[in-house]
C-alpha cells in the first residue's frame, strides 16, 4: 500500500532528526519533579510518561505484588470519573493511556494527538489518574480475583517457573528477588493500596517525559500540572546493592517435553562505564541473533535449540546478564554443556576483529531506527530520566560504540561475568 505523501513527508523529517541528534531540554518543575523533553513537530502528536521510583523492589515485606497492583488499579476510577467514563473519555478523544510497572520503576504514558482542545481533555484524565485515583473496592477485588487466578494460572507454565527461580536465585537477599504468590496477592487490601500510593506516587520521586508538538512552555505548563497534585513525599530512598551469589544450579520439577534453560548472574547497573563494551560484545556472543556464537553453536551446528539468546539488563542495582534458551527435555543437558563451553572460550578469548567490526556496523547502523517515531524517543528519553543518564546518551551512542576495542571487551566480560557465582535454572529437565 502507498503511503500518502504526507506521512512520507513526516517519515522522512523523523528520519532527519534521528540522524541529526536528539536534543533534550532538562529543567526541574516548581513541584519538583525531573522534567525531559524533546520538542518535534513532525507529526501532530504529543506522548508523555511520568516514572515513579514505585516498582515491584518498594513492595513492602510480605507484600509482594503490591505495586503491579496499585498501578493497574489506577485508571479503574479517579476523581469524579469510573474506570468506563474514564475508557469512554479516552475513546472519544482518541486518546491512549497505557504504562507499566518493572521492577525498578512504574509509569503511566499518554499518547495524544497535540490540537489544543483534544491535548488538554486527554492529559485532564491523565491528570486525575495520577492524583486522584479512587481505588473502589469493588474494582479492587475483581482485579484481585483475576490476579490470583491469573498467577496461579502462570505458576503451571515452565517458562514462568524459569523465571521467578532465576530471579529469585540471583538475588536471594534483595528486592529484585521478590515475587508475589497467590497468598501474597490475596492478602493485599484497599489500605495498602492507598499507602502505597501516597508513599511513592509523588513529585520527588517522579521523573516526567514529553516528546512531540509542543513548545517549551507548553511543555512545563503540562509537567507542572500532571505533579503539582501528587501526595506530597521525599525522595526514593536508595535500592540497596546487589551482592554475587553463589554459583548453584536450580532444578525445577516440571512434565513439560521442552526444558527451559536460564544461565546469568547480578552484573551491571545503569551508568556503569563498562556498558558499551559489553553491549557490543554480547551481540558477538548472543544478542546477534543469526550471527551470534551462542545461535551458531547450539542451533546452527548441532541443532538442540531453534532460538538461544544473551543479553545485559542494566538497572539501579546490578541488573542481570542473562543466557536463555529451550531444548527437547533428553538433550537439556548437551545443550547446557555447549553453551557453557562457547561462554567460557568468549570470556577467555574474547572476540575476533572480524567480529567485533560486524557487532559494530550493526549496532550503529541501526541505531537510528531507535529514534524514528514519537514512542521509540519516549522510551528513551524516559530512561535516561529516570536513570539520570548524560542528556547526550542518544547523540554519543555510536560515537562510543566505536571507541569500543577487542581488549575492552574481553575486560568488561572478565569483570562482570564471572563463571563462579553462575547462577543455572533448568525447568523440566532430567
Amino acid at each position: 500500500m502507498r503511503l500518502p505523501n504526507f506521512l512520507l513527508f513526516a517519515a522522512a523529517l523523523l528520519g532527519s532528526a534521528a540522524q541529526a541528534g536528539v536534543t533534550i531540554e532538562h529543567w526541574v518543575a516548581p513541584s519538583g519533579a525531573r522534567v525531559y523533553f524533546v520538542e518535534n513537530h513532525a507529526l501532530p502528536i504529543v506522548d508523555v510518561q511520568v516514572d515513579f521510583a514505585a516498582g515491584s523492589s518498594r513492595d513492602p515485606a510480605g507484600k509482594s505484588g503490591l505495586a503491579g497492583f496499585t498501578h493497574g488499579l489506577l485508571d479503574g476510577g479517579a476523581g469524579d470519573l469510573d474506570e468506563t467514563a474514564i475508557s469512554n473519555r479516552l475513546a472519544d478523544l482518541g486518546a491512549n493511556l497505557g504504562g507499566g510497572a518493572d521492577q525498578d520503576r512504574a509509569s503511566l504514558s499518554l499518547r495524544t494527538l497535540a490540537a489544543r482542545e483534544t491535548r488538554d481533555g486527554a492529559l485532564e484524565i491523565m491528570r486525575l489518574v495520577l492524583q486522584q485515583p479512587r481505588f473502589p473496592e469493588a474494582v479492587l477485588q475483581r482485579e484481585q480475583v483475576r490476579a490470583v487466578a491469573g498467577l496461579r494460572d502462570a505458576l503451571t507454565k515452565p517458562e514462568v517457573l524459569a523465571s521467578r527461580a532465576f530471579w529469585q536465585a540471583l538475588y536471594p537477599d534483595h528486592p529484585y528477588g521478590r515475587v508475589s504468590t497467590p497468598e501474597s496477592l490475596e492478602s493485599l487490601t484497599r489500605a495498602d493500596v492507598e499507602s502505597f500510593w501516597r508513599a511513592n506516587y509523588n513529585a520527588a520521586k517522579a521523573s516526567v517525559t514529553l516528546v512531540g508538538d509542543l513548545s517549551r512552555s507548553e511543555a512545563e505548563a503540562i509537567a507542572e500540572k500532571l505533579t503539582a497534585g501528587l501526595p506530597a513525599g521525599g525522595p526514593a530512598a536508595p535500592i540497596p546493592a546487589a551482592s554475587l551469589p553463589q554459583g548453584r544450579v536450580v532444578s525445577v520439577p516440571h512434565p513439560a517435553t521442552q526444558s527451559h534453560l536460564l544461565l546469568g548472574l547480578p552484573a551491571i547497573p545503569r551508568g556503569d562505564p563498562d556498558f558499551y563494551a559489553l553491549q557490543v560484545g554480547n551481540y558477538v556472543l548472543g544478542g546477534g541473533g543469526f550471527v551470534s556464537r551462542l545461535l551458531k553453536e547450539v542451533r546452527d551446528a548441532r541443532g538442540y535449540a531453534y532460538s538461544t539468546y544473551s543479553y545485559f539488563a542494566p538497572m539501579v542495582a546490578r541488573g542481570p546478564f542473562q543466557i536463555g534458551l529451550q531444548t527437547k527435555r533428553a538433550q537439556a543437558g548437551d545443550a547446557l554443556k555447549v553453551v557453557n563451553e562457547v561462554l567460557q572460550e568468549f570470556l577467555a578469548k574474547g572476540v575476533t576483529e572480524k567480529e567485533l567490526k560486524a557487532a559494530k556496523d550493526n549496532m550503529v547502523g541501526s541505531f537510528p531506527l531507535r529514534l524514528d517515531s514519537n514512542r521509540k524517543l519516549l522510551d528513551n528519553v524516559a530512561v535516561i530520566g529516570f536513570y539520570g543518564l548524560p542528556l547526550d546518551y542518544l547523540d554519543t551512542y555510536a560515537a562510543k560504540v566505536e571507541k569500543v576495542s577487542a581488549a575492552d571487551i574481553k575486560a568488561a566480560f572478565q569483570r562482570h561475568v564471572l563463571p563462579q557465582h553462575l547462577v543455572t535454572v533448568k525447568v523440566a529437565a532430567d
